[in-house]
């Protein structure tokens, strides 16, 4: 019988509550389950746990600063980022972004006296023209806090970004905070493209007002929207460390709380103490190897993680689409997320990055699941957890979501959908990856 065949006929009848095949042990004690139900149930972080977590980001902090490659004065590092989209139309403003501005806020991890911004037209078809773009630390909604500075690009305010470009700010100095929210306006001018370049999935409201306001102006929205256009980096100069994660829409935040930045990559910075730089790559709907939303993770990889600047870590978690909307031909689809795997593994080595593999976590309650599917995932986290002697790390979020007594799907208490987690969920995911990834220490 062929392995996904005999795994989903297996994945059925090891669960006596759900199969009449249950009376036969010799069908319920399959390979990729022996481990699955092995697994004690994740207790809640105490106090003192999460005390000597802080602490052990600090020593890995301190650790690294002894590593050779690491210059002088430092090199520039993403405190953050987002994967660059096409935009269509239910995802562009209802009227141009021309002689408009958008606010935009963002959650940094690392702080730095000195920083740079760079704007993306990746994916446009026309030139993007800005007449200016400043920064100021968020306030409440569309309110900023404190005194603004504008960027200027070759000694400029204004830049125009042509198609399938990118611009980078000239370096300003200004001390940002770790895990601060920073807001960042750009003031459009005449051109831009019918199709913008963005984030579809900011989790976080963006505010949309004509003209171009001065920091100083009351700036009164006239349109918010959940989404980033343009924006794609930001880079302070420091010697820390930084964690890139490429992922789907559970890495996106769906099922976040709009505006709280509490996504698991969120609550992974903030464990780590704001030490080290975390840059969600995450894309709702995404794929790894075709179909899905937006380009795979195959052929992103090279943009969203190589040209991240200073990533020393790289986090593989995707894999959930490809699995959930495969109809057909189940064993090859496997065989290709693990071929593709390895791909973006020896990728991120040969770039010098550590790399840890996510396991895929349950979907039962969601129109993914079905048992040919839930072998699938059975079968790719078979695989991931068998590379623990060759990769870095292995961040086992199957084994934390999963329900003891229905191991087939998230706990209750941390989904949304039986797909997407919820903030709890979320929250437990970013402490559980700071452990891993602080034991895994820094050499």
């Amino acid at each position: 019988m062929p392995i996904v065949a005999y795994s989903a006929y297996s994945a059925y009848s090891a669960y006596p509550a759900y199969s009449s095949y249950s009376a036969y042990p010799a069908y319920s004690a399959y390979s990729a389950y022996s481990a699955y139900l092995a697994y004690p149930p994740p207790q809640k972080s105490s106090l003192m746990e999460k005390i000597a977590l802080h602490l052990s980001a600090t020593l890995l902090l301190l650790s690294l600063c002894l590593l050779p490659a690491r210059a002088a004065d430092g090199h520039w590092t993403g405190t953050w980022a987002s994967a660059m989209e096409y935009t269509g139309p239910s995802d562009m403003p209802q009227t141009s972004l021309s002689n408009r501005s958008v606010r935009q806020i963002v959650h940094l991890s690392l702080g730095g006296d000195r920083m740079r911004v760079q704007l993306s037209n990746e994916f446009g078809s026309g030139p993007v023209d800005i007449k200016a773009v400043y920064i100021a630390e968020a306030g409440q909604r569309e309110a900023i806090v404190g005194k603004a500075r504008y960027l200027s690009f070759k000694g400029k305010r204004a830049v125009t970004i042509q198609p399938h470009e990118t611009v980078y700010s000239d370096v300003l100095s200004y001390a940002l905070r770790p895990l601060q929210r920073l807001s960042v306006t750009i003031c459009y001018g005449d051109r831009t493209p019918e199709h913008a370049t963005s984030h579809r999935g900011s989790r976080t409201n963006s505010y949309i007002m004509a003209g171009a306001p001065s920091p100083k102006a009351d700036y009164r929205p006239e349109e918010t929207v959940p989404h980033w256009y343009n924006l794609a980096k930001i880079e302070v100069l420091t010697k820390a460390e930084c964690i890139a994660v490429l992922g789907n829409s559970i890495t996106d935040g769906r099922g976040s709380t709009t505006d709280r930045q509490d996504r698991w990559t969120d609550r992974l910075a903030e464990a780590l103490g704001g030490n080290v730089g975390v840059l969600n790559l995450g894309i709702g709907g995404n794929a790894v190897v075709e179909g899905g939303l937006s380009q795979p993770a195959l052929q992103r990889f090279d943009r969203d993680i190589l040209g991240q600047q200073g990533v020393t870590r790289l986090i593989i978690f995707e894999g959930t689409n490809d699995i959930g909307c495969c109809n057909a031909n189940y064993e090859q689809m496997v065989q290709r997320l693990i071929d593709a795997y390895q791909t973006m593994i020896r990728k991120g080595k040969d770039a010098g990055m550590k790399v840890y593999l996510g396991t895929i976590t349950p979907t039962q309650g969601n129109s993914y699941f079905s048992w040919w599917h839930e072998a699938m995932r059975q079968a790719v986290n078979t695989w991931i957890r068998s590379q623990a002697a060759h990769v870095d790390g292995i961040i086992d979020f199957d084994e934390l979501m999963r329900d003891p007594q229905q191991p087939q799907r998230i706990r209750p208490e941390w989904q949304t959908d039986g797909l997407h987690p919820n903030a709890a969920g979320y929250e437990a995911m970013g402490q559980y990856a700071a452990k891993v990834i602080v034991n895994s220490g820094g050499n």
